[in-house]
């Protein structure tokens, strides 16, 4: 039993503490309600420049034809359509996402385009993956680490299930490298991202969520550093948009 003062653990939900056991289900609840609007919303945040990020990250991922690749917070499928080109028809590409609404608005989105062989879609915790060990030559995750509770646990869960020699690539939001443009893009972030938030998606807290999550999560170095402290090797990153987004590399030997 717990001590009688003993506090629950709790984390960051944007600017918000909340218990750690609740952050993933208010997690859920934002992504439940932007699924429909995920892509509109991501061209309108990143003036589509989020388009330009994700063929950069593939197409620098080393990945080959035949690969076996998870693509955690796989969401609405974009980087696994781009993926899927790589690995060709002897590939196979696992789209995985904590959140089923997220999950079906991305199968149904590939399914339209024609996309069905050589994916599967699985409802997972990047937490407490649902993969033997040894299972992928690459993981990949996009803007999503930055809304796991334990990120610690998922970086060792993506080492876990990956082969020897695989890598592991996350893209995500980082801080901004230039000063003179820290203000810039605060107003873009806090003030215009709200109210597009409300005029697009009905929907202005989600977007205000998302902002602050930005801000809270782990800038380049101690991303690094937590992905080294997790057993990755060779880790390193690089800048994208003078910080906006980083993309981290690491790889499993």
């Amino acid at each position: 039993m717990s001590a009688p003062n003993e506090q629950p653990a709790t984390t960051h939900f944007g600017f918000r503490d909340v218990p750690a056991a609740e952050k993933q289900k208010l997690v859920a609840e934002v992504f439940s309600s932007v699924a429909g609007s995920y892509d509109r919303m991501n061209d309108a945040m990143s003036l589509g420049i989020h388009r330009l990020w994700k063929r950069y990250f593939v197409a620098t991922s080393q990945v080959r034809r035949g690969d076996r690749v998870l693509d955690l917070a796989g969401g609405t499928g974009d980087i696994a359509a781009l993926l899927k080109q790589r690995v060709g028809e002897t590939g196979e590409l696992i789209l995985g996402d904590i959140n089923g609404d997220m999950l079906r608005v991305g199968r149904d989105r590939m399914t339209d385009r024609g996309l069905v062989r050589g994916f599967d879609y699985v409802q997972c915790n990047a937490e407490t993956l649902p993969f033997p060990d040894a299972s992928f030559d690459l993981v990949t995750m996009a803007f999503g680490l930055r809304n796991v509770t334990d990120k610690d646990a998922a970086l060792r869960e993506i080492l876990r299930v990956l082969k020897v020699g695989g890598q592991a690539r996350v893209l995500e939001f980082s801080e901004v490298q230039a000063e003179w443009f820290k203000p810039i893009y605060d107003f873009h972030s806090f003030k215009v991202l709200p109210r597009l938030g409300r005029l697009l998606a009905g929907d202005a807290d989600s977007y205000r969520y998302l902002a602050e999550s930005i801000r809270k999560h782990p800038p380049q170095a101690r991303l690094k550093a937590m992905m080294e402290a997790a057993g990755l090797s060779r880790c390193s990153y690089r800048n994208l948009s003078a910080g906006i987004v980083a993309i981290h590399t690491g790889y499993k030997v």
